[in-house]
């Protein structure tokens, strides 16, 4: 359930604290992030869910980040194709766009019943500046719970991609996080694995090499086992 009254202290937030983060979508929308690293093939999969979910009838929001916001869009010009940021300035910011993010875009859309789906949310600043930046993922994991006031995804959509896969799969310039070594972009890619299997009841691990189809059919399988949504409107 999403925390109604205030956010947490930073110092207050443990594992023990997380909110349960079942949705009931008699009263609200449902949650869904899709993680991995660069080259995953996040975009298809989230272009392919929406077209299930409005299969469905259900309100729908689609968004990313950095840059579901205005905010988001220069942040994410700022981090991703800017000048060196210090790793602390980088999680920051991160962090930032995230508190912001939820507060006028995630939270008011869930709170009016629509579902939100979500290219990146918290479990990548985990990844990338917890662990990747080795600036400690704990400490990076109760940053964003406090950002969030505690919001969890429903689901977190894992695609996962051997390192050397997702690096051939580009064709444009990369940007200033899609440039760095192999060893930084091995380090994130185990530590979402290592986030999946803390939390398997929220965490769906694809593997992210097979086919478009084969991939979202994993995906809407494991959404129609939850009993979320409804069927397929004629």
């Amino acid at each position: 359930m999403h925390m109604s009254a205030g956010s947490p202290r930073l110092a207050d937030v443990t594992d023990a604290d997380q909110p349960d983060h079942q949705p009931d979508p008699r009263t609200r929308g449902v949650l869904i992030a899709f993680e991995g690293g660069d080259g995953a093939g996040k975009s298809t999969q989230i272009a392919r869910l929406t077209r299930w979910l409005d299969a469905r009838g259900r309100e729908l929001v689609v968004t990313r980040e950095p840059g579901g916001t205005e905010l988001g869009r220069q942040v994410r010009d700022v981090l991703l194709h800017g000048g060196a940021v210090s790793a602390r300035a980088e999680a920051l910011l991160f962090a930032a766009d995230r508190a912001h993010h939820v507060d006028t875009v995630i939270r008011p859309a869930l709170t009016a019943g629509k579902d939100v789906i979500t290219d990146r949310f918290m479990d990548s600043s985990i990844a990338y500046q917890g662990a990747g930046r080795d600036l400690g993922a704990q400490e990076v994991k109760e940053l964003s719970l406090w950002a969030t006031g505690g919001l969890l995804p429903d689901l977190t959509v894992l695609l996962d991609v051997p390192v050397d896969i997702a690096q051939a799969r580009r064709h444009r310039t990369p940007d200033r996080m899609e440039a760095e070594s192999t060893r930084f972009h091995e380090t994130v890619r185990g530590h979402f694995l290592a986030l999946a299997q803390a939390d398997p009841d929220r965490y769906l691990v694809v593997d992210g090499s097979a086919s478009s189809d084969e991939i979202a059919t994993v995906v809407t399988t494991r959404l129609e086992a939850t009993g979320w949504f409804g069927t397929a409107t004629t």
